[in-house]
């Protein structure tokens, strides 16, 4: 059952990633061997893969448009950066690294993935040749292209009418609706001689297995190879590790995401010397690969062995298997990755988080997919920091019948402490918070009703300190001093301690400044007080 869909995927995804057909079958052979034996799930089924496609179209066609020998050394060299990238990666244990890319923002880049790749199949539904600059541009050259009557309405058709019947078997687990699709597309353009009227078809496919070759490119190329090869192993090991956790939570078991990225790496490498080109695992491959009772690796040797019998066997078997068939195949993957309904619970509950995944996918829509990447990432980063980087913080003081000491601005009757500053930050202090640090807490102490003799700080949430910050903690203890104001901490977690004495800190604050909790550290300014 599994074999029905990897031929048929294969070819359809190596035309989307502007490789011929076969190179497909070549990137799904090898690679299921290799994972089999480095990967730790029992069930992924890896192979070419469609969020990959517009990526690795992108780079190809920058570098060898129209020059099928290059396209596939070009594409098989990003399959070998992708996997030395993804090895590095997992032996060195940074396999969380994708889990910096929020759940928004992968939304976003999906979605934006997604109408590339769309859009890109667009032509080949059409049989109309435009010259590739991007989605937005590529869709106005196609639109120019049917008002010149450049169009091939047999082609479409078939095309057409292949989409509608792949969409609607997908409401039928069982019905293996592509390789139903497939067939019968063939047989129409056979028996018909459609090809005969400008339906263009995948052609004659080369007897024989993959070699074993070693893909390179000139100095002049490398850039954008090596760059689009890191893009692709990012993409490629986060829809890896989402998929690989959620079966090993069905099967129980746990995966390393360490050796994930390490056998992800391996199979990537394995594509790369062996005619193929970047690999991933797969939403639709898999689940069909569960369906059929997969319960070990073993299920994906089987199929790997049964496309090299195809290829070995009966080659020209889809001689006849049209372009816009082919199209159809990858728009129907294209359609399944976008996102939409969970897009609208997070307008609901965070809209800020909304509009950044709309400006992922506005970032690929417009300037294409490894361009789109890189704004996907520099928006994570920035997110990821920007909760540190202004950070909640509050005053704290004592509220009636009420356990502890609470914000003073969500309970405005809560009672201060005279002579006394409680002072919470939720966040680790550094470089980009120290200033703000400082100034919140000057600001709190000239706030305060009565003279402050001492500030606590309320460091339980303050998980970490760098030179930066501990450089203004010296500052801001001067800066009280001189007004007569101590400095306290309350709850401070012993390994940020650690750090502070090794930034020769506790000696200048004082052993006696330090309180196991908020309680203590009110307890002795009440008793030092007087109060």
């Amino acid at each position: 059952m599994l074999t029905t869909m990897l031929v048929p995927v294969g070819i359809a995804y190596a035309e989307a990633s502007g490789v011929p057909g076969v190179y497909g079958l070549y990137a799904t052979i090898v690679p299921l061997l290799v994972y089999a034996v480095f990967g730790p799930s029992r069930i992924l089924v890896l192979g070419p893969d469609s969020a990959l496609a517009a990526p690795i179209l992108a780079v190809v066609i920058s570098i060898a448009p129209g020059d099928p020998a290059r396209a596939i050394a070009v594409a098989s060299m990003m399959a070998v950066v992708s996997g030395m990238f993804c090895i590095c990666m997992g032996l060195l244990r940074l396999g969380f690294i994708t889990e910096l890319l929020s759940k928004p923002i992968r939304y976003g880049y999906m979605n934006g993935i997604a109408i590339a790749v769309l859009i890109s199949q667009l032509p080949k539904l059409f049989a109309v040749s435009i010259d590739e600059a991007g989605p937005l541009r590529d869709l106005l050259s196609l639109g120019a292209a049917i008002a010149d009557g450049k169009a091939n309405w047999y082609s479409f058709a078939v095309g057409a009418g292949s989409l509608a019947l792949i969409l609607f078997l997908k409401r039928f687990e069982k019905v293996p609706g592509i390789l139903i699709a497939v067939i019968l597309a063939t047989l129409s353009v056979s028996v018909l001689h459609l090809d005969s009227l400008g339906v263009k078809v995948l052609g004659k496919i080369p007897q024989g297995l993959p070699s074993f070759v070693l893909p390179w490119a000139s100095g002049a190329d490398l850039v954008k190879i090596v760059l689009g090869g890191c893009a692709v192993a990012l993409v490629a090991f986060a829809d890896t590790s989402v998929l690989s956790r959620s079966f090993a939570a069905r099967f129980k078991s746990r995966v390393d995401p360490s050796q994930e990225m390490v056998g992800l790496g391996a199979a990537n490498l394995a594509a790369g010397f062996f005619q193929g080109f970047p690999i991933s695992s797969s939403s639709s491959r898999t689940p069909v690969a569960e369906a059929a009772g997969a319960k070990t690796q073993l299920t994906g040797v089987v199929g790997a062995l049964a496309v090299a019998t195809l290829l070995l066997a009966a080659p020209n078997l889809m001689r006849y298997l049209p372009n816009s068939t082919l199209a159809a195949v990858v728009i129907a993957a294209a359609i399944g990755l976008f996102e939409f309904a969970d897009l609208r619970r997070i307008y609901r509950i965070q809209q800020w988080e909304f509009w950044l995944s709309i400006v992922c996918f506005a970032g690929v829509a417009v300037f294409g997919a490894i361009p789109g990447i890189g704004i996907a990432i520099a928006i994570a980063v920035i997110e990821f920091l920007w909760d540190g980087w202004r950070p909640h913080y509050a005053v704290l003081g004592r509220v009636e019948d009420v356990r502890g000491y609470h914000d003073i601005k969500r309970y405005p009757h809560a009672t201060r402490i005279p002579g006394l500053v409680l002072f919470r930050w939720d966040a680790p202090l550094f470089f980009a918070n120290a200033e703000l640090f400082q100034e919140r807490v000057l600001e709190a102490v000239d706030e305060s009703p009565t003279p402050v003799r001492r500030v606590v700080v309320a460091a339980e949430p303050v998980t970490s300190v760098d030179v930066t910050s501990a450089d203004m903690l010296r500052e801001l203890i001067r800066i009280l001093g001189e007004r007569g104001i101590a400095l306290h901490f309350a709850e401070l977690k012993d390994p940020v301690r650690d750090k502070l004495k090794r930034f020769e800190l506790m000696d200048l604050i004082g052993d006696e400044r330090f309180h196991p909790t908020l309680g203590s550290a009110v307890d002795d300014h009440r008793s030092k007080s007087g109060l």
